[in-house]
């Protein structure tokens, strides 16, 4: 109404005054019409929004990963636990007895600049007709529970839905009004083992076949947008790595080492993306490990103790504690570095050292545990406390919003 206004006052001026508007000064006039419509659009909740504009220009110069938590109660939680639909009981701290939730009020803020605020309906928009798909372990899973908290509470009860396919593997959220899914498939070590059952992947000697991926590929391949994971499954001295099929009577089994057996696995995975990835449709994603906290000595705690009763986060600047190992990363990076170089970008989120800070944000004794305890654990609770794993809404919000500022703004 306002704009037509303005249009019809152009057109008496023009008329009745036999004032002459030059062409240059009518485009300065409505330029300045668009970016005033633009402002009351973003004020209002309107879709266009010029903070794309603004945040990539100053993105360009900004290390997203450098930065500090801000207690920030007004702005955060993003979302509320009880209210997700599709939250996990093995994420849910609060519905399992944590009545601390200071956890849920910090902001990531980068040195430089800030985080894009996140927009559940301009994500949506941006996957319109496509598939986001989360490819990892069980931190990975929680990163894709925390993206489908994000968006869910935008979409009517009627017009999304869940659904699990492939054995287990493969849990969909669809959003159906904009024909755009949310995935996680379960492939904690990328390649083939032995732990690729959803449910029962807890073996007593794990193996790999370093040189397969299509077993897992196929259900991810044609994704618009995938984001890797692998890390926590690898921690160990050697594993076993089986040339040959499960099963087979010819198969080779050799024990090998950290980290050469990461390397090789991973390299198995960018080749199979350079050969099969649409470069000109799929974004790519890893995500640098996730740290723990089951050694409280690393940070100052008493020793014996983890991150049971943790409250506080870690305040020095640049801490790391053991729960890291850079020698693995250091392959990620090397890896990415090299398909870099063949024309394929995997754009790597470094979230570990923003995670390290964050010893107060695991879950600890606050979630569902799957088999009873026993009264040792009972009298123990640090003994059974997952200093993994994080609470949501929590840490791995703020993974999604480093992701969010990557899908749009670089």
């Amino acid at each position: 109404m306002q704009m037509a206004i303005k249009e019809h006052q152009i057109l008496v001026l023009h008329t009745n005054l036999g004032i002459r508007i030059t062409f240059h000064s009518l485009v300065a006039f409505l330029t300045t019409i668009l970016v005033v419509t633009a402002i009351y659009l973003t004020q209002e909740g309107g879709q266009w929004s010029l903070e794309k504009t603004i945040t990539s220009e100053s993105m360009s110069k900004c290390n997203l990963f450098d930065g500090e938590w801000v207690f920030d109660n007004e702005s955060y939680p993003l979302y509320k636990e009880q209210q997700c639909k599709f939250m996990s009981d093995q994420l849910a701290c609060e519905k399992f007895g944590r009545e601390d939730l200071s956890y849920q009020n910090w902001r990531w803020k980068p040195h430089q600049c800030d985080l894009p605020r996140f927009n559940a309906t301009t994500l949506l928009e941006r996957l319109r007709n496509k598939r986001l798909v989360f490819v990892g372990d069980s931190l990975n899973r929680g990163q894709w529970v925390s993206m489908v908290c994000l968006v869910e509470s935008s979409i009517p009860s009627s017009l999304k839905s869940m659904q699990t396919i492939a054995n287990g593997s493969l849990n969909i959220f669809k959003a159906k009004e904009y024909n755009a899914t949310i995935e996680f498939y379960w492939a904690p070590l990328l390649v083939e083992s032995n732990s690729d059952d959803p449910v029962n992947h807890k073996v007593p000697d794990r193996t790999v076949r370093v040189q397969a991926i299509e077993k897992h590929a196929k259900y991810w391949t044609d994704a618009d947008i995938i984001v890797f994971n692998t890390f926590l499954w690898w921690r160990r001295k050697a594993m076993n790595v089986l040339w040959g099929s499960f099963g087979s009577p010819n198969g080779v089994y050799k024990k090998v080492a950290m980290v050469r057996v990461y390397e090789m696995a991973l390299r198995t995975w960018s080749d199979w993306l350079e050969v099969h990835i649409n470069r000109n449709k799929t974004q790519l994603f890893f995500v640098s490990m996730s740290p723990t906290h089951q050694r409280a000595h690393e940070w100052g705690g008493a020793k014996g103790e983890n991150c049971y009763k943790e409250r506080d986060q870690i305040k020095e600047e640049g801490y790391s504690g053991n729960g890291s190992v850079p020698k693995m990363m250091q392959v990620v990076e090397n890896v990415l570095q090299d398909l870099k170089r063949r024309g394929l970008n995997v754009q790597l989120l470094n979230i570990t050292q923003l995670s390290e800070y964050r010893k107060e944000g695991h879950p600890s004794i606050y979630r569902k545990q799957w088999e009873p305890l026993t009264e040792e654990q009972i009298s123990n609770p640090k003994s059974y406390a997952d200093c993994i794993h994080w609470c949501l809404p929590g840490v791995p919000d703020t993974w999604n919003e480093l992701l969010y500022a990557y899908i749009f703004h670089r």
